[in-house]
Formats: C-alpha cells, structure tokens, sequence
C-alpha cells in the first residue's frame, strides 16, 4: 500500500518524506483545551475530528551516505503500520545502506522500527544518534515508571538495546552529521529535540512532535497532548520552534504534519498557521 513518498532538496542534501503509517486515536488525547474547542478547531480547519494523525521518517541523502530521521514505527503498532522499509525499497535503498539514524526521541511510532519482532536491528550498518538527556532517560532502568508507561519504556529499551555498540549521544547544538545540529525542544519526553538541517544557503528543521495535530496546534498552540511528559515544557518547546521558524523563515517538517510535512509557519491573528511547500516537479 503506498502511503507516499515525497522528496524536497535543502542545499546538498536530499530529504525524502516516507510515510510509515496513519493512525486515529480517540480526541480525548488532547489536553489543554476543551474538548468541545478541540473539535470544533479541526472541524474549522477542514480536518475530521476525532483526528488522524500521519506518522513519517525522512530519509536524507548527505554526501556521505544515506541517514534516516526517525524509524517509524516497524511491527509495534500493528497492521497498517511498518512501511517505511517497503518504501525505501521501492526507492532502491536496502536497510543496509543506511549509515546513521538520527533520532527525535524514542516514543514507539519513532523508534520502534530499529528492529524486527525478534528485537534484532533492521538497519544493520546505522549508528543510532540522539540527544544524550533521551538516551539516558529510557537507559535508566532503575527509573520508576508507572504501569501505564511500562510497555513504552520496554519498547524503547528493547530498542535502543539491540544497537549496544552503535549509539552515540549529541548535547544541544551537536552535530549528528556534518551540517545536521540537534535542537533541544524538551517536554514531549525529556530529551525530546528537532534535527536542524543547513547547507549553503538554505535549512529545513525536522521537529519531530512539537505538532501532533497541525489542524489544531497551529491555530491554538497551548493544545497538549496525554503523551507529553511535561506539558507545560511541551508548549514552551512549541513556541520556540514556531518562534524561530517565523522570525528566521526557516522551513519546517514533522513527523505528524498532514503528508508530506514539508512547508512554513506563519503567525497569525489567531495562533500560527501552517503554508505547505508548493509541488515542483
């Protein structure tokens, strides 16, 4: 099943938008504002409530090789799920080929595609890069967590566990690939951070979650969601990463922005508005 693919250049690099999947959680996920406000804001962007939300990784092409950000999801989440390895593969690029995976945080819909339902590794060649306040959070095995989060953090652990020798922590600004610098927007987890892409004269930040529901969170930004760690920090992070997109004109790309994600941020006299790229052939 093609659920798209979709490739944009930022300067040497090639970034392609691989959607790994769709899923479609009750509304109730949101926090922050009312249920009645949520709703009627997706309805008014021409968005369904309760809403679907896209999950994506973005493969790079740097002159070194070939890097993916994120991993999507793999057999965590079920049928429906798991196509960014077919997708790759319909572009020519075998798991083997790809030489880092630049991670946003390690939630499951991001990571869970590091490995096969033996929790052996996928991506037999990568070096897995984060920010070293994620890695060490899920690394932490003495760190209480509570019942509800217990399958997230075996997820991420089992993870994070099968790449033993090939991961490596980046702090706040660290380059995971020359021209590629980590950004902190801490709150959805702890560690929690955006991969800045720069070359020559252009940019493109892939923010991860800092926007779950681009039909809600841009035009009414203190949304949350249930999956936030911190909410507070969460919207705190979001107002940065907006911020900074619209005072810099940088663009933007998210992993559960509608595909194919790429695009501005604008402020508008509500909240902040979202304007895709246009297609160019």
């Amino acid at each position: 099943m093609n659920l798209g693919i979709h490739s944009t250049t930022v300067g040497d690099f090639t970034v392609t938008a691989i959607n790994d999947g769709l899923f479609a959680p009750p509304l109730d996920i949101v926090t922050g504002v009312e249920q009645e406000t949520a709703a009627a804001t997706l309805v008014g962007n021409f968005r369904p409530s309760p809403p679907v939300i896209t999950i994506s990784a973005f493969l790079v092409k740097h002159p070194g090789g070939l890097a993916l950000v994120d991993a999507g999801s793999g057999d965590k989440f079920g049928p429906g799920h798991g196509y960014l390895v077919p997708h790759l593969a319909s572009l020519g690029v075998s798991p083997a080929d790809i030489d880092t995976i630049l991670l946003t945080h390690v939630h499951t819909d991001h990571a869970g595609g590091l490995t096969d339902p033996n929790w052996q590794p996928v991506f037999p060649n990568a070096e897995i890069v984060l920010g070293t306040v994620e890695r060490d959070y899920w690394l932490d095995e003495t760190r209480p967590v509570p019942e509800s989060q217990a399958r997230g953090k075996a997820l991420a652990l089992g993870s994070l566990n099968a790449y033993p020798n090939r991961l490596r922590g980046v702090t706040d600004g660290g380059e995971g690939l020359p021209g590629v610098r980590l950004l902190m927007l801490p709150g959805h987890t702890p560690g929690h951070a955006g991969w800045l892409l720069s070359s020559g004269n252009d940019s493109l930040l892939i923010w991860g979650d800092v926007v779950h529901m681009a039909g809600l969170q841009f035009q009414r930004p203190e949304a949350t969601v249930i999956y936030d760690v911190d909410p507070a920090l969460a919207r705190a992070s979001r107002s940065r990463a907006f911020d900074l997109a619209t005072t810099d004109r940088i663009r933007v790309a998210g992993q559960h922005l509608d595909f194919p994600t790429f695009g501005h941020v604008e402020k508008r006299t509500e909240g902040y508005g979202f304007v895709a790229d246009a297609w160019l052939p």
